[in-house]
């Protein structure tokens, strides 16, 4: 690097840079939410807006909308910037700019609009945008864990209610688990689209005075506005009353659903970091990587461990956005400008973050069969005793007695492993007189305990995820973990 470089960079590297962007999200997700494509639509939003109302008959020129659409991405925002700083108002600085570019469009700028008018569609545009990105990577991680799930479907393991052993299921079983989270997450996204909706043309309070005196009373050509410049920016249609803004409860109701996808990789991810303490599961572990700098023998869970920290911060913004939505007073009030430029990008990008690792780990998937199947048999006796009980009664005895007696044995036995030894819950009952006539070998085998597990997984795949699957059919490109 030249010293003309270094010095260049020096001033950047003495600033703080948002490591979602720079550490975490994927590019595409970055450039979403950067602000070459933000205020790049806000020139597509004037644009826009000029052209309906060229439509609808308001003297505006095809030169002036031809100059327009020559400088939709010639943003000189240094300029800006000084605008700003006079002006101290963001809009007002980018129109300004705009109007240096295109001087003969620059009369009919942002003509009958109010700030809202770029700032809100803008924002709803993003929110589609990113939505479309992350409903994409959602269904690629299930497309990746169904995969998972079918390949380890018949792989028993022990179960675990309480974090305490339990009756076993297979890997493949609670790989399901972690879809059918993913799968709600899934429709109520895809619902959350559908029903997205532009801010429109409303005005400065949402009254649409501006346009009817634009249009001389013409309600129809109001009403006709509002549904062009909807659709020229990709929307079905508007929101059909608004204040200056569109409500912020949308904001609220999309954090929301993100933070549904949050609640499920958080969950995925502890499994994941539990099943790695007891050998049963690993995340991918590249040939070079570095487990800990003091500890050569680390392979510690970070994809999990760095997906389940960027969950909670995702949690943790979903507050913000209904109390914003909650305090919003009559037709708007700017209180909610600082929190939705901090909560809005950041929610998406935390989002995106975690959906890259989650598709990195499923993708690479370790199971390790050896651990699960030592922390199978070390419990398995115990796992087995409704068996026994029901074979010792059919053997003629009594019921009662019985289970008192397993109860007792296992109990003993449990004593005998917390002093580090084997479990010999079979030896003391074959030792017991009471279970004399039962094939105890016959009894403790693993095969059977898992119960429908296995169909369970083929019946969730070849359904309900596969239809999931189906609705959405665009899968979201690979993207690198950056660390």
């Amino acid at each position: 690097m030249t010293e003309a470089n270094a010095a260049e960079q020096a001033p950047a590297r003495r600033r703080w840079s948002n490591p979602l962007a720079a550490r975490y999200a994927s590019a595409e997700m970055a450039e979403i939410w950067s602000d070459e494509h933000r205020y790049g639509w806000w020139r597509r939003m004037w644009l826009a807006l000029a052209e309906a109302e060229a439509e609808l008959g308001l003297p505006i020129t095809a030169a002036q909308l031809a100059e327009m659409r020559a400088h939709l991405d010639t943003i000189d925002f240094a300029k800006a910037a000084t605008y700003e700083k006079q002006t101290r108002h963001d809009v007002f600085a980018h129109l300004h700019t705009f109007g240096d570019d295109c001087p003969s469009a620059r009369p009919i700028l942002h003509l009958g609009a109010t700030s809202a008018f770029v700032t809100d569609n803008t924002d709803l545009v993003l929110i589609a945008e990113s939505l479309d990105l992350v409903i994409a990577r959602l269904a690629t991680v299930i497309d990746q864990l169904a995969g998972r799930a079918r390949e380890t479907r018949s792989i028993i393991c022990l179960g675990r209610t309480h974090l305490q052993p339990a009756q076993p299921t297979t890997i493949g079983k609670r790989i399901c688990l972690w879809i059918q989270d993913l799968l709600l997450d899934l429709e109520e996204l895809r619902h959350r689209r559908s029903l997205l909706r532009a801010r429109g043309t409303k005005g400065t309070t949402g009254t649409q005075a501006s346009f009817l005196e634009l249009f001389q009373g013409d309600h129809a050509k109001v009403r006709q506005l509002d549904k062009l410049v909807s659709q020229k920016l990709g929307f079905v249609e508007s929101y059909a009353v608004t204040g200056q803004t569109y409500p912020r409860k949308i904001d609220s109701q999309v954090l929301a659903a993100v933070g549904g996808i949050a609640e499920s990789t958080h969950k995925a991810g502890n499994d994941l970091r539990l099943a790695a303490a007891w050998n049963e599961l690993e995340e991918p572990f590249e040939t070079d990587q570095v487990g800990s700098s003091a500890m050569p023998y680390k392979r510690n869970p970070m994809r999990a461990e760095r997906m389940c920290s960027l969950g909670r911060f995702v949690m943790g913004l979903q507050p913000t956005a209904g109390q914003t939505a909650a305090v919003q007073w009559y037709e708007r009030t700017l209180d909610d400008s600082a929190a939705r430029r901090l909560i809005l990008p950041q929610a998406f990008l935390a989002t995106d973050a975690q959906l890259v690792i989650y598709a990195n780990i499923a993708a690479g998937l370790v199971v390790l069969p050896g651990g699960i199947r030592r922390n199978l048999e070390q419990h398995l006796p115990f796992l087995a005793s409704e068996r026994l009980l029901m074979a010792a009664t059919t053997a003629g005895g009594d019921r009662q007695e019985l289970h008192e007696a397993i109860r007792r044995h296992s109990h003993a036995a449990t004593a005998r492993i917390r002093d580090g030894a084997d479990n010999d819950l079979v030896e003391r009952l074959a030792a017991d007189p009471l279970f004399a006539g039962v094939d105890l070998a016959a009894a403790v085998t693993v095969e059977g305990l898992e119960g429908r597990a296995a169909a369970q997984v083929d019946e969730f795949l070849d359904g309900p995820v596969r239809e999931a699957l189906a609705a959405c059919p665009t899968r979201a490109a690979a993207s690198d973990l950056r660390v």
